[in-house]
């Protein structure tokens, strides 16, 4: 317990004060006030009535701040009641070290040093002492809060006069008015209004230009046109995504990024070519990394379209493939995919396959192609009404596999009733050919 100061007080003093006030914040068990018949020795660190009995006390900071003998005679002239009300203003006169054991010890002077009293007070900003000096810490830290304060208000001021710079340099750049070879300003629509209206529409104009050239397809027809007679045009169109149905792309400290191939992928686009489907791949890679991967997928030529990020909508975030733009007849298009989310509306034309992720026990292709084989040699008007009856299944592909084995069976009691009967009438014919040789004989 640090001792701040002592200081005798008269015994006029004493048989007026009974009791000495509590500071707010002071530890009541941090010292004690003794009272004698001439003396009153005060521990002012922390400051405790001598009786419990009641709270009031001549107001201890008035009385060492000014002309005591005053102070005295203006004291004595109060009311009890009034002495009481005076007494129990809260005041504060030392720094509570116990609130903050981090705040330098403020010195003491005046009547326990026998100088004039250091200036004490409240909490604030800054702790000054008796010299005047100023805590380093606290006037560091207020200075820093400054630096911020006026850095954040510079940058948003420099933020806003970019933007706005950026503004009017774009409706000035976009919205003059086009001009022709010869040097004249070709009219349109926004020609007859106001300048500055005329600048701000074909400003506004090229912004939704930009934000639909970002958000829609490159091109309103994907696909060229169906070939016309006398050249051959595949009755079916099979739209593939690269990744996770063709290829896996893997990883590796040695090589980095590598594409693989999945189980099969040869023969399925051996079998899908030809006379019953147009292959079309169409990914949400970008052109410069699809396209060499695709070039060495499919050395020969199988794939007759590819289709990258451009040809995509942009929804929501995300990059999804509207079939509608493909310039083909819904009826007789499968597209092949293991993301549900990038097909929106035509769920109908797709077959949802897990995605591979570079098993080399895979056999998914192999049961693709005759599946796809299937539907094309039946001759299917539309592909949707037969998909249609594999949506209830979690996996198609091994639906499939169940009802041709199913089929399989069937057929083959078919062909063995077929033999049966065949072999039954075989037998019937040589009996009956037997009987009339024999009654020609008699």
């Amino acid at each position: 317990m640090a001792l701040v100061g002592k200081t005798i007080v008269s015994k006029k003093i004493s048989t007026l004060a009974r009791h000495v006030y509590l500071f707010p914040g002071q530890s009541s068990s941090a010292s004690t006030v003794e009272f004698r018949d001439h003396t009153s020795r005060c521990h002012l660190g922390g400051i405790r009535p001598h009786s419990t009995q009641s709270a009031a006390s001549i107001p201890t900071t008035a009385f060492f701040a000014g002309d005591k003998g005053a102070y005295l005679r203006r004291y004595q002239l109060l009311s009890s009641s009034k002495r009481l009300q005076m007494s129990c203003i809260p005041r504060r006169m030392f720094a509570d070290k116990s609130a903050d054991s981090e705040k330098p010890p403020v010195t003491q002077a005046g009547p326990l040093s026998g100088s004039e009293p250091a200036e004490v007070t409240a909490p604030s900003d800054t702790i000054t002492t008796a010299a005047g000096a100023v805590n380093p810490e606290e006037e560091e830290r207020k200075r820093k809060e400054a630096f911020q304060k006026r850095a954040m208000k510079w940058s948003l001021i420099a933020m806003g006069l970019s933007l706005t710079g950026a503004a009017g340099f774009a409706v000035l750049e976009w919205g003059q008015p086009k001009i022709d070879d010869q040097g004249d300003v070709i009219r349109d629509e926004f020609s007859d209004m106001p300048v500055w209206k005329q600048y701000l529409l074909r400003a506004w104009k090229e912004v939704v230009f930009y934000e639909k050239m970002i958000k829609e397809p490159s091109r309103e027809k994907l696909l060229p046109d169906p070939l016309k007679e006398p050249y051959h045009q595949p009755p079916y169109t099979v739209v593939l995504e690269m990744t996770g149905i063709l290829v896996h792309p893997d990883w590796t400290y040695g090589t980095g990024w590598r594409f693989k191939k999945r189980p099969g992928v040869d023969y399925f686009l051996e079998q899908l070519a030809g006379p019953y489907f147009e292959i079309v791949v169409y990914t949400n890679e970008q052109a410069f990394t699809a396209f060499p991967i695709l070039l060495g997928l499919d050395p020969n030529g199988f794939i007759m379209y590819r289709l990258f990020r451009d040809s995509t909508r942009y929804i929501k975030g995300k990059h999804v493939k509207d079939l509608s733009y493909l310039n083909r007849d819904l009826s007789k298009t499968i597209v092949v995919e293991w993301d549900s989310n990038v097909v929106p509306g035509h769920d109908r034309n797709a077959i949802f396959l897990p995605k591979w992720t570079g098993n080399d026990d895979d056999r998914t292709l192999y049961d693709l192609a005759a599946f796809l084989k299937t539907i094309a040699a039946s001759e299917v008007e539309d592909v949707r009404e037969v998909l249609d009856n594999y949506k209830s299944e979690d996996d198609i592909l091994e639906a499939f596999r169940k009802r041709q084995q199913i089929l399989r069976e069937e057929q083959v009691k078919t062909l063995a009733l077929q033999s049966n009967l065949q072999e039954e009438k075989e037998r019937r014919s040589f009996l009956s050919s037997l009987v009339p040789s024999v009654f020609s004989r008699r």
